[in-house]
């Protein structure tokens, strides 16, 4: 098949154009701007076209897979609808493949991401050969988001923006936690946990829920129908990972304990699963610890993708607990302006509270096509300073932040870099 995908350059539908050429289809693809992605899945021989135009799509494709982040609007899009070509969103794409596949879906507010890696790893240990499609790279996978295997396993990562979950039908799913997020889309939490509670009754009477015990909204969801394999950091297992896991934080722990009920389910051994949890070091910008040098002066950095307030909170106080004696910048870049708006006092309170020595808060990154111009009036980062009031938390424009750092750090010092956004390209500066 020739298949061409936009917005190929996201997290998702990049590993979904590795599944493709994997299978021996003709791929390519365009996103609006280059980026590591892109890079890796050129080297790979995908063909990608930086920005969009309708001359990209051609009558001869098969399919036309496109983010949920592209607009109908898209002249690539409409070009392909105006040629009656086959057109999926990536969920829709997504949904099929799981279909075909014995599918273990991995959702929640937090913890998708470094849980589904575990799972796919853990099961690749195991010997269970597995698919796997993830929302991080692993170095593992050849520094890629996508493993490709030749068994009915397949590990994904099932976002909940867009309700996009609702497009599977898992054998497996595994909630990780629930709280507010995406209220641009669903408004309020009860939204969201009504459609959460939608999802999991798309397992099957032999599937299974694993379910993280310890997270009350999770609990509200449960039906009686359903199979349900609950974890705890309460469980005596929680101490034993406590000390063979080289990712730090009590999340990372309940992360592990959930890849741990999801291979007991498998029939995998304790044996096998905990010298695969052992071994894991962690994913791309998930508590990604590198050491970096500023103006001749030695830093360790960590890169973290942390963008919701309990996952800021979470991040920093597992930096505090592993650098007890050491003086931490944290540079935070907030994801999207609805995000902020929505979730804004929550944001107060974390800033208000962290063990970090200096905070130091950029321009909201302003996610294309997901924005209201109304909401980006009502806040931005000088607000959000301002009400946290702190005089260790500053206010520094993104293109100034790498001379204010420079300026101020010491040696020895570590240095936080967080969100979602192209804030990463900081971290290389170091």
């Amino acid at each position: 098949m020739r298949i061409y995908l936009i917005g190929i350059g996201g997290i998702g539908v990049s590993a979904l154009a590795q599944y493709y050429l994997a299978k021996g289809n003709d791929v390519s693809g365009s996103d609006l701007v280059a980026s590591e992605i892109t890079d890796m899945l050129k080297q790979k021989g995908i063909k990608i076209f930086i920005g969009t135009d309708k001359k990209n799509i051609s009558k001869n494709l098969d399919l036309v897979v496109y983010s949920p982040a592209v607009e109908q609007s898209n002249v690539e899009l409409m070009a392909a609808k105006n040629l009656e070509i086959r057109c999926q969103t990536y969920p829709e794409a997504l949904g099929e493949l799981a279909k075909e596949h014995f599918t273990i879906a991995v959702s929640g507010t937090h913890g998708k991401s470094t849980t589904s890696s575990i799972i796919g790893l853990l099961l690749t240990e195991a010997g269970l050969d597995p698919t796997v499609i993830v929302g991080t790279k692993l170095k593992e996978f050849g520094n890629s988001n996508f493993r490709a295997g030749n068994s009915k396993y397949l590990v994904i990562e099932a976002d909940e923006h867009f309700a996009s979950f609702l497009n599977y039908w898992p054998k497996i799913i595994v909630l990780t936690s629930l709280e507010a997020d995406h209220l641009d889309y669903y408004k309020t939490l009860d939204n969201l946990l009504k459609t959460f509670k939608e999802y999991v009754e798309h397992l099957s009477e032999d599937g299974f829920l694993v379910a993280n015990k310890d997270d009350e909204n999770i609990c509200k969801i449960q039906n009686s129908k359903t199979k349900i394999q609950n974890y705890s950091l309460q469980q005596p297992e929680a101490k034993k990972l406590k000390e063979i896991l080289q990712i730090p934080g009590a999340h990372n722990i309940s992360n592990a304990l959930a890849a741990l009920t999801v291979a007991r389910i498998l029939g995998i051994s304790d044996e096998v699963s905990f010298k695969s949890l052992s071994g894991f070091k962690g994913t791309w910008r998930r508590f990604e610890i590198k050491e970096g040098s500023a103006n001749g002066n030695k830093i360790t950095v960590v890169n973290d993708y942390g963008h919701h307030p309990t996952e800021v909170r979470v991040t920093l106080k597992a930096v505090r607990e592993k650098y007890p004696n050491k003086r931490i910048m944290c540079v935070y870049q907030p994801h999207q302006y609805q995000r902020t708006f929505y979730l804004f006092d929550e944001f107060v309170k974390v800033f208000r509270e962290v063990p970090i020595d200096k905070v130091i808060i950029i321009d909201i990154y302003s996610v294309a096509g997901r924005e209201s111009e109304e909401i980006k009036s009502k806040v931005n980062s000088e607000k959000l300073v301002k009400e946290i009031n702190k005089d260790n938390v500053v206010c520094i424009l993104f293109g100034e932040v790498e001379k204010y750092i420079k300026e101020n750090i010491e040696d020895g010092d570590v240095l936080v870099i967080m969100g979602a956004g192209d804030i990463y390209k900081l971290s290389d500066k170091f």
